[in-house]
């Protein structure tokens, strides 16, 4: 994976010196590499509706057997809601200090309103299933034209999963050839994703290698201290809240980000939660952490567990845009960015990157929305750590609240592709 990601970062870099081909059309090499990654992020979303369906509602039965299933999931949601409150407020006081609006180098020039607006209605609409697959269509005009796409909207798919696993469980004894069948299926994707797994390192250098020669590094240099302030948040959440929750947990912070470690680089070049959802899954299991929980925390995390796009950046970003445009937040300001980050996060799900949570920030708060147009150009880049911090922290509740439950088992050896 290393070896991949130097790979890559030199062939983004050559990719980046050829320029573009003629028309301005991309070269051949960023297409290679664009092709590459795209294919691979693909075949991972691809494999994403039947892991989370086939996963929860076989981990439900698996759950039923336990005395503690419902313990065991406010226990989840509780963890979820520690850890991103203490993500935002590790955002909002970065914020504070650093101060990023006042030592911006872009013009109002560069102000536009976003395309997406997210709001609570967000929230309500992905939560309730549209149709039985938890199926979304999306239009798009370009050059005149309509064209229209069909998606899955994951935290309907979770829902779906959920209700469907109860039910099988209420019917009773109808429902046992059911259950046996999704657990058969369960093992038939996981199967897949052992082959999908191992053109990671190949998924590496393509998606790598697009970021630097569709970005680069120079987007950096005219809003350079708001993505310092970002990634000093990710890293104090990454390098010192997580070790010491894991410390105070009896846990071992190296042999944790060891076995992690292989989610972080996928989430890192990828820039998917749902699309690292299978290399996630796999870790926390390797760590010890049973697979019938495991199998129903995780797919529940990567739609609603988001420390990175959701708690450190919509804090940095609401105080960026409010110093920016010379507003004065107060502390109930602030206490309000802390809530809608905890627990509108769920409202992101099925959604691209972290502009409609900011959205969904700023326009709670009343703070101009036109201040998103400056942070579009770097968003990629920031992307990139905020991905890596939300599937570190999508392992890490599962692993906690396993341990403190006393269900933790001994980490098993080996990669975490294995199994």
């Amino acid at each position: 994976m290393l070896a991949a990601m130097v790979l890559g970062l030199a062939l983004g870099l050559a990719a980046r010196a050829i320029g573009p081909g003629a028309g301005g059309a991309p070269n051949g090499l960023t297409q290679a590499l664009d092709l590459t990654g795209g294919i691979f992020v693909q075949l991972l979303k691809a494999l994403v509706p039947p892991l989370i369906f086939t996963a929860i509602v076989a981990s439900i039965a698996n759950l039923a057997e336990l005395a503690n299933a419902a313990r065991l999931v406010w226990r989840t949601l509780l963890w979820f809601a520690i850890t991103a409150g203490i993500a935002v407020a590790i955002g909002i006081t970065l914020g504070l200090i650093l101060q990023p609006g006042l030592h911006h180098g872009a013009g109002l020039a560069a102000d536009a309103g976003p395309r997406t607006v997210g709001s609570w209605l967000d929230f309500l609409k992905g939560v309730v299933p549209g149709n039985f697959l938890g199926l979304q269509a999306t239009t798009k005009l370009a050059d005149g034209a309509a064209t229209t796409t069909l998606g899955f909207n994951v935290l309907q798919i979770v829902v779906i999963s959920i209700v469907i696993g109860v039910a099988a469980l209420r019917v009773g004894e109808a429902g046992a050839p059911f259950l046996g069948f999704i657990r058969s299926a369960s093992a038939i994707v996981r199967r897949i994703l052992r082959w999908v797994i191992a053109l990671t390192p190949l998924g590496t250098i393509g998606l790598f290698g697009t970021a630097i020669a569709q970005y680069g590094w120079d987007a950096l240099s005219s809003l350079g201290q708001f993505v310092l302030a970002v990634y000093i948040g990710l890293g104090l959440v990454l390098l010192v809240v997580y070790p010491a929750i894991l410390l105070l947990n009896g846990l071992s912070p190296r042999r944790f980000f060891a076995t992690v470690w292989p989610a972080m680089q996928v989430g890192f070049v990828s820039r998917s939660s749902i699309g690292t959802l299978p290399v996630t899954e796999t870790v926390v299991e390797r760590l010890g952490v049973p697979n019938a929980y495991a199998a129903f925390a995780v797919p529940l995390a990567s739609t609603t567990k988001m420390d990175g796009c959701a708690a450190i950046y919509p804090g940095v970003a609401a105080l960026f845009v409010a110093q920016y445009y010379g507003l004065v937040l107060g502390p109930a300001d602030f206490a309000m960015i802390a809530f809608v980050s905890v627990v509108g996060s769920a409202a992101t799900a099925g959604l691209t990157g972290a502009i409609v949570m900011l959205t969904l920030t700023l326009s709670t708060l009343g703070l101009p929305l036109e201040g998103v147009g400056l942070l579009l150009a770097i968003d990629p880049i920031i992307d990139m750590g905020r991905t890596a911090v939300n599937v570190t922290g999508q392992a890490l509740v599962p692993l906690i609240v396993a341990k403190r439950e006393g269900m933790l088992a001994e980490p098993v050896a080996g990669t975490a592709t294995a199994r």
